[in-house]
């Protein structure tokens, strides 16, 4: 008859603890009109309970911290903090003491211990502490492996591991649009989104941009000389809440008049995000590089750079045009001209309509030409 051998019992115990921030303590007021019957007796009790505000009993906030009563929830972008005892429970002295702990993602796994050098002995009562800390980048099943090795005092080398399951919660929901100007701008507007069960206040929101562009921030107004932010003075952001950020880029002046590169370039920068939860925990989060669709403007572009609003019967007029060869290496040979407009009802036609040949090549990128345009109006009745 076969018999399982019975389960040998460790020397050493292992506790492993989150370390979070602690929570303001709430209770439940409970309170009558002193016509009832109870009279000032719930009032009483309230006020010479501990954990009330003096002077302000009735209200659900207190003075007191509550220490976290489980493993709670771990967002994407925040840091994990945890504490790690070793204790020896017996009465022998425990010698070559190894405490490792690593984590296991879905994609990698990290050693996570401050020191890899086995501790040379442990006597009875003793432990063995150590807190590690590790930022995470990945969002789903993350699990916690501590392991420790030890000799006990015949020689006997000893070993077990506990695991520690959790899960990475997504804290936010980015949603980015796009918007090419004609001036080669380009505008960036970024939804963010909460989508926790408490609020953040919200530190900060950058976009960082390529090589090729500079940013401008369009969230904020000028104020009496002062800039204030369009959020208002309380930045923080209620769970499923959504604010919209705006930014501008602009093509850098070595790169202004290369239109053959920037009508290619698609990648545009990433957003940073700052925020803080209770008590002021806080959490980063940085976007993978935001990417456009490029527009197409075909091998030369023609813009507008200046017009008058109004102009005078029978006096000339100036507009300025902007012929920009967006091929990278051939040149070209460009035929422009203006032509009448013909209406229904009115005839304008233009005095000094002409062609002309333009050619733009590699050195020369863009080309600015200027027209002095008179016309004459004829009703018809």
């Amino acid at each position: 008859m076969e018999v399982n051998p019975p389960k040998q019992e460790h020397l050493l115990a292992l506790k492993v603890m989150r370390l979070t921030k602690p929570t303001l303590f709430t209770n439940i007021p409970v309170t009558c009109e002193e016509k009832d019957l109870p009279g000032d007796l719930f009032n009483q009790l309230m006020r010479d309970d501990p954990s009330t505000v003096n002077g302000a009993e009735i209200l659900m906030l207190g003075e007191m911290l509550t220490l976290p009563q489980n493993f709670g929830n771990i967002f994407l972008g925040e840091t994990f903090s945890s504490y790690i005892s070793v204790h020896n429970d017996s009465n022998q002295v425990v010698k070559d003491i190894l405490v490792k702990a690593d984590l296991q993602t879905s994609s990698q796994r990290l050693n996570l211990s401050a020191s890899n050098a086995a501790v040379a002995e442990l006597k009875p009562d003793c432990c063995i502490d150590d807190v590690i800390h590790h930022e995470v980048k990945e969002i789903g099943t993350h699990i916690l492996v501590c392991a420790v090795s030890y000799t006990t005092q015949s020689g006997e080398k000893m070993y077990f591991r506990k695991f520690f399951k959790f899960q990475v919660l997504k804290p936010l929901d980015v949603k980015t649009k796009f918007y090419n100007a004609e001036t080669d701008e380009v505008f960036l507007e970024a939804q963010i989104q909460n989508i926790t069960t408490s609020p953040m206040f919200m530190e900060k929101v950058s976009l960082e941009p390529s090589i090729m562009y500079n940013v401008a921030e369009l969230n904020s107004v000028n104020q009496a000389g002062e800039c204030v932010t369009t959020f208002g003075s309380r930045a923080y952001l209620q769970p499923m809440d959504t604010r919209q950020y705006l930014y501008c880029l602009k093509p850098k002046k070595e790169f202004a008049e290369k239109a053959g590169i920037i009508k290619g370039v698609t990648v545009i920068g990433k957003l940073d995000i700052v925020w803080k939860t209770n008590l002021g925990e806080r959490g980063r989060l940085q976007t993978s590089q935001l990417q456009r669709m490029a527009p197409g403007y075909g091998d030369v572009r023609l813009s507008l750079e200046a017009i008058p609003d109004t102009v005078n019967l029978e006096e000339p007029f100036h507009i300025t045009c902007k012929i920009t060869n967006c091929r990278s290496s051939v040149s070209s040979s460009i035929k422009m001209g203006l032509l009448p407009t013909h209406n229904t009802h009115r005839h304008i036609p233009v005095i000094c309509s002409y062609w002309i040949f333009v050619e733009c090549n590699e050195e020369s990128h863009a080309l600015h030409l200027n027209w002095a345009v008179a016309h004459t109006e004829h009703f018809k009745f």
